[in-house]
C-alpha cells in the first residue's frame, strides 16, 4: 500500500486567512466596520506570549483591529473580570479571547463564563457549547473546527462514516464529537481508559487523536485507508539531533500518533507540525469575522471553502 496522502493544514490555513481578509475588506467598504479582536494575556508564560504575538500579527494581516491587554501575573480576578466586562460593552470589540492558562489564583471558568457568548471567539462559553450540541449558531472552538474543515476538504461528504475521537477534553474532544455528529458520522468518544482502544480505532474511517500523549496511537491501530487527524503537539527529547550547549538533549515536536507507522497504513494523515496547528489561529480569525457579522446584522461570510 502506498504512503498516506499528507493533509497540508498550513496551506489550507493560508487560504482561509486570505478568504477572511477579502471578506473583511468587503465589510469595511460596504458598512464602514472594522472587525475588532481583543486578546487578554495575564502573566509571562513564554508559550502564551509567543502565541498571543502570532495572533495579533495575523489579525492585523487580515485587516482587523488587534486589541491587546497584557496584565501582570499578580492581576486580581476582580480586575480581570472588570476588564472582560469592559470589552463586552465596547462595540468596537467583536471578539474576546482570554489566553489560557490563567494564574492559579484566578478561576478560569468564572472568567470564560463572563465573556459575552456572542463575542466568545474561543467557543468555550457554556452557551456556545449548548448551541453547538443542539444545532444552533454557535461560535465553535477553533481547533476542532479546523479539524472538521480539513476532513471535509479531503473527504467531501462525511455522512455515514465511522469516526473515533480519542480524547474527551472540553476544548477539543467533546466539540469535535459534536461537529462529527452534525456531519452525520457515527461517533465514538474514547480515551485512555477505553477498553480495547486499539480495536475500536481499527473500526474507524476517521481517527481524531487529541489525548495529549506523545505517539500513543500506533500504526497498527489504524484501519487501512482511514483518515487520521493528529491534534497533539508534544515536545520530546530527540537524542538523534545531538545536544544543546548545556549538554541537554535537543527536542522535537511529535503528535499523539506514531506518524511513520500510521502513514504506512492510513489513506491520509495530518503531520505535526504543519497539520492541525496552523488551523487554530485561522479559525480564530474566521470566528472573529463571523461574530462581527452577526453583531451587525450582516449575513455570515462564506469563507470556509
Amino acid at each position: 500500500m502506498s504512503e498516506a496522502t499528507v493533509i497540508d493544514g498550513k496551506a489550507f490555513a493560508a487560504g482561509l486567512r486570505e478568504r477572511v481578509a477579502r471578506e473583511v475588506t468587503k465589510i469595511k467598504d460596504a458598512h464602514g466596520i472594522t472587525p475588532g479582536l481583543a486578546v487578554v494575556l495575564v502573566g509571562e508564560d513564554p508559550a502564551s506570549k509567543v502565541y498571543v504575538g502570532s495572533k495579533a500579527k495575523q489579525t492585523v494581516e487580515c485587516g482587523m483591529e488587534s486589541i491587546e491587554h497584557r496584565l501582570d501575573e499578580s492581576t486580581s480576578e476582580e480586575d480581570l473580570l472588570a476588564l472582560v466586562n469592559q470589552l463586552n460593552d465596547d462595540p468596537k470589540v467583536n471578539g474576546i479571547l482570554v489566553q489560557l492558562p490563567l494564574p492559579k489564583h484566578i478561576d478560569d471558568q468564572k472568567v470564560l463564563s463572563t465573556i459575552n457568548p456572542d463575542k466568545d471567539v474561543d467557543g468555550f462559553h457554556t452557551t456556545n457549547v449548548g448551541r453547538l450540541w443542539t444545532g444552533g449558531d454557535a461560535l465553535v472552538p477553533c481547533t476542532p473546527y479546523g479539524c472538521s474543515l480539513l476532513l471535509k476538504d479531503h473527504l467531501g461528504d462525511l455522512s455515514g462514516k465511522n469516526a473515533i475521537v480519542v480524547g474527551r477534553s472540553n476544548i477539543v474532544g467533546k466539540p469535535m464529537a459534536a461537529l462529527l455528529l452534525a456531519e452525520s458520522c457515527t461517533v465514538t468518544i474514547a480515551h485512555s481508559r477505553t477498553d480495547d482502544l486499539p480495536g475500536k480505532c481499527r473500526e474507524a474511517d476517521i481517527v481524531v487523536a487529541a489525548v495529549g500523549r506523545p505517539e500513543m496511537v500506533k500504526g497498527d491501530w489504524i484501519k487501512p485507508g482511514a483518515t487520521v487527524i493528529d491534534v497533539g503537539i508534544n515536545r520530546v527529547e530527540a537524542p538523534e539531533k545531538g545536544t544543546n550547549e548545556d549538554g541537554s538533549p535537543k527536542t522535537k515536536l511529535v503528535g499523539d500518533v506514531d506518524y511513520a507507522g500510521a502513514a504506512a497504513v492510513a489513506g491520509a494523515i495530518t503531520p505535526v507540525p504543519g497539520g492541525v496547528g496552523p488551523m487554530t489561529i485561522a479559525c480564530l480569525l474566521r470566528n472573529a469575522l463571523v461574530a462581527c457579522c452577526r453583531q451587525n446584522g450582516i449575513d455570515d461570510p462564506d469563507v470556509d471553502f
